[in-house]
């Protein structure tokens, strides 16, 4: 689902470098934008091609048609497009908020506008094919897989922070990246890596002592804030550990969703073109690094009953004993034909489970608000989060929101 992404060449170059792991017969690249189907399905068939995969790529608007016997689906989507990211990054920011499509009133407009899409695509799924899996790239991906959880589907939501850091950790240590396990923890785009196992051994105060600069810049935060730390947080923490200096930097340059946009149209051209057929350097600025790899591992151990660990979002179920069963937390988690279930976590730092409790918080409120609408609502979900926090901050918010949401919000 989204499959005329200008990302989707990246997943298609993941299944065709990694056809081992994930045999594959059909892949039904499912978009309502069928001029986007017809460019990035046929780079996907030249890929493929290249590449020697046997499969057949086809492509449909159709969804039901696109679903129909599939073992596996895969949403990434964005409701809105990147007109509607641009509004969630730019009119937070004259309340002094951080403007972002995952995090703030940016984020939970995207979910208001999300939740009910995937939650109709999930239906329809589940009435063709009731034993498929649905694997969720879309943000925000907790707060969209707590939905559709909730709603009683087979599904688990994936992230690419994760194996981000794998990667990066694996090279700055020069060993490979199956070698490295990470003691990742927390919620969607809110999680910190508590321990970096090689060998058996946490290598984690030595990675900071030796490369704590590199990963330090690389997250955009001060060295100094890793080293009393003691982990590696998420890049996203920088939004609630540097928020106000992020609010100025913000507001002093284009829009993270311009500069995508500005991506898109020269990556469409160039899938225009016949001869290419491998994913354009240009992709690697998009985001989403190594998603590829991730979805390959999660949909072959689902299917596959292997029982690997992967990170995912899956259901707490008491792994996390301050929060609800039913809230989702981004942790390990053995993987096998029954879906995930999370591995047992070490007692989570008050430092770091005081915010995890508090966004936890805000996520039911703001599903609250995506499958029941509403004003107050929207108001309650946005007076949780910690970023907000203050009635006059989210009255106007609210307001912000609903007014630049309207189209997409059916209880308006």
């Amino acid at each position: 689902m989204g499959g005329g992404s200008t990302y989707t060449p990246e997943l298609i170059d993941g299944f065709a470098r990694l056809r081992e792991t994930l045999p594959l017969e059909e892949l039904v690249l499912v978009d309502p934008a069928a001029d986007r189907l017809e460019l990035v399905g046929g780079l996907a068939r030249r890929i493929f091609a290249r590449q020697g995969h046997p499969g057949r790529i086809t492509w449909t608007a159709d969804l039901d048609a696109g679903v129909d016997g599939a073992d596996a689906v895969l949403i990434q989507l964005r409701v809105g497009g990147q007109a509607a990211r641009e509004q969630d990054e730019t009119w937070p920011l004259e309340c002094g908020c951080v403007g972002q499509e995952t995090t703030g009133a940016g984020g939970l407009a995207k979910a208001l506008r999300t939740v009910p899409v995937v939650l109709d695509i999930a239906e329809r799924v589940r009435r063709r094919n009731p034993g498929a899996w649905i694997v969720d790239f879309t943000n925000p991906v907790g707060i969209v897989t707590r939905a559709l959880l909730t709603a009683g589907h087979r599904a688990v939501g994936l992230c690419n922070v994760a194996i981000g850091f794998q990667r990066k950790f694996a090279r700055l240590l020069g060993v490979a990246p199956e070698a490295v396990a990470l003691e990742h923890v927390g919620l969607n785009h809110l999680t910190w890596e508590r321990s970096v196992t090689v060998g058996g051994r946490d290598v984690l105060p030595e990675l900071l002592a030796e490369h704590g600069a590199a990963v330090a810049e690389d997250l955009r935060m001060p060295r100094a804030l890793l080293d009393r730390l003691g982990v590696v947080p998420s890049y996203y923490l920088r939004y609630f550990y540097q928020h106000d200096e992020v609010v100025r930097e913000l507001r002093t340059k284009p829009s993270r969703a311009a500069e995508v946009a500005g991506m898109e149209r020269r990556l469409l051209a160039m899938y225009g073109d016949p001869e290419l057929a491998e994913k354009p350097a240009l992709l690697g600025e998009r985001g989403g690094a190594f998603y590829s790899e991730a979805a390959v591992a999660l949909t072959a151990s689902l299917l596959g009953d292997t029982g690997d660990v992967q990170v995912v979002n899956a259901l707490n179920n008491g792994t996390l004993p301050f929060l609800p069963d039913d809230a989702v937390i981004e942790v390990p988690a053995a993987v096998d034909a029954r879906g995930a279930r999370p591995l047992p976590v070490r007692p989570l730092e008050p430092l770091f489970a005081g915010l995890v409790a508090n966004v936890t918080a805000y996520e039911h409120l703001a599903l609250e608000a995506a499958l029941k609408g509403g004003r107050e609502r929207v108001f309650q979900a946005l007076l949780a989060h910690p970023l907000i926090g203050q009635t006059a901050y989210a009255d106007r918010l609210t307001d912000e929101l609903i007014a630049h949401n309207r189209e997409h919000l059916a209880w308006v």
